[in-house]
């Protein structure tokens, strides 16, 4: 009886986070911003390649920064002099899309063209929470091992975009790149792969090209 319980309470739970979302992505439409939930570990290079995407996109740019204790984060996206609100999860390892619907509320989305909102650090916790984002990019790097794709299935199956960061350190860590790439195509095999080294300015370019063509359709 118990594990019942367990069970109606979770369907309620992602049932009204859903609702939440549709109704976030229906604000954002309203206001012709197109929003990127960015998912990744601790250390995989999310917060970096925000960095980069706002100094070399084109159209302004908003971000929402979650975790655990945001201001870090949130305080190096405001030396690139852009809108930025920071969500404290406390002990929750992810966002949902009722903090969402709060962060938006607090962003002049009317004078942005993209919304970029960087999760908790975390491959496991976000996978079910749709916040109400146009896209999902799932970022890995190498210093994690070539086993991690393997190790997290299920976020790499609602991947839009997946980003192998770091191959710069790739063979000081023994790990394969491409063994990485393989993996997310077993998984997703109609997700576009895309491998980064920030550090060399290394498939940047790319990773701007599928966030804009992606925009598009």
């Amino acid at each position: 009886m118990h594990k019942i319980a367990e069970v109606e309470v979770q369907h309620n739970i992602m049932k009204a986070n859903k609702k939440l979302a549709d109704k976030n992505q229906n604000i954002m439409d309203e206001n012709n911003v197109f929003c990127v939930d960015f998912v990744g570990a601790i250390g995989s290079g999310k917060t970096s390649l925000i960095e980069e995407l706002i100094e070399n996109m084109n159209g302004s740019i908003g971000v929402i920064a979650g975790d655990v204790i945001s201001k870090f984060d949130a305080g190096r996206f405001e030396k690139h002099n852009v809108p930025v609100v920071g969500l404290n999860t406390g002990k929750e390892c992810h966002l949902d899309a009722h903090l969402v619907e709060h962060a938006i509320h607090d962003m002049a989305l009317e004078n942005i063209d993209y919304l970029f909102i960087e999760n908790v650090g975390n491959l496991i916790c976000p996978v079910d929470f749709d916040l109400g984002s146009h896209m999902r990019i799932v970022v890995i790097s190498v210093s994690e091992g070539d086993d991690t794709v393997e190790k997290h299935p299920l976020i790499f199956q609602s991947a839009d975009l997946v980003i192998i960061n770091k191959i710069d350190i790739a063979d000081a860590v023994g790990a394969d790149a491409d063994k990485m790439v393989n993996d997310v195509k077993i998984i997703n095999s109609n997700v576009k792969v895309i491998k980064t080294s920030l550090k060399q300015e290394k498939g940047l370019k790319e990773v701007i090209s599928a966030i804009e063509s992606f925009k598009t359709q």
